[in-house]
């Protein structure tokens, strides 16, 4: 927990090309605009405001990275995605931003994890769907999935389970975890599991795939986180 406490905001990019090239691990943050991602992440980090909560979901369109690593040195950057399925945007701004999140996805060198925020009351949606199919060619490669039930307080220990249970069917192969910051439920559990990515044993290969695909786009306007 004490290394997701060293984050500290590294920069800021609307497109893939404006991204500094990054040679340690680098784990991407993505979800529908109502998830909870940003909370989420603060929770991780102990910090209130490192991951930037909008009034307006979807507005915000740009890729946020944060650095990780004690003593100073540098050796993992956290990427929040801005949230996917806002209406407020035009559609045309809409798909635009989704092919360049997609391309970020399947060709951002160095990129290792993918943690996917779902609200387990909802489940997975028609675009969480499409981003699973986005991203499992890079999966099957070796790049690591999670996908994070967050709001799990909204649910009973049986709603959980029954979540938990549909999710691990539909994960492909990644890991299923059940996450409250009002619990602090599922905080320390993914908060290790990152460490490990960050930190593979010797041996391990890395995460490649580099082929284009086409972004997932969609209408439908999800409440606000």
């Amino acid at each position: 927990m004490g290394w997701m406490h060293t984050a500290k905001f590294l920069t800021t990019a609307a497109q893939l090309h404006h991204l500094p090239p990054i040679t340690v691990p680098e784990i991407a943050f993505v979800g529908r605009s109502n998830a909870g991602k940003s909370t989420c992440i603060n929770t991780l980090t102990q910090q209130k405001q490192l991951a930037f909560a909008s009034k307006k979901p979807g507005r915000t369109q740009h890729i946020n990275l944060f650095s990780l690593g004690k003593q100073g040195v540098m050796d993992a950057v956290l990427a929040d995605l801005p949230g996917y399925g806002y209406a407020a945007v035009s559609r045309s701004d809409k798909v635009r931003w989704q092919q360049v999140m997609v391309n970020y996805l399947v060709s951002r060198p160095g990129l290792t994890g993918i943690v996917l925020l779902c609200d387990p009351r909802l489940g997975l949606t028609e675009l969480d769907e499409a981003l699973l199919e986005v991203v499992r060619p890079r999966v099957e490669e070796g790049l690591k999935f999670l996908i994070v039930l967050t709001k799990a307080d909204k649910l009973t220990r049986a709603e959980q389970a029954k979540v938990l249970s549909i999710t691990r069917l539909q994960a492909g192969g990644g890991e299923v975890k059940m996450f409250s910051a009002l619990k602090k439920q599922g905080v320390d559990e993914v908060a290790q599991l990152l460490w490990q990515w960050a930190h593979p044993l010797p041996g391990a290969e890395p995460a490649g795939g580099d082929a284009p695909a086409p972004a997932p786009a969609s209408d439908q306007e999800p409440e606000k986180d």
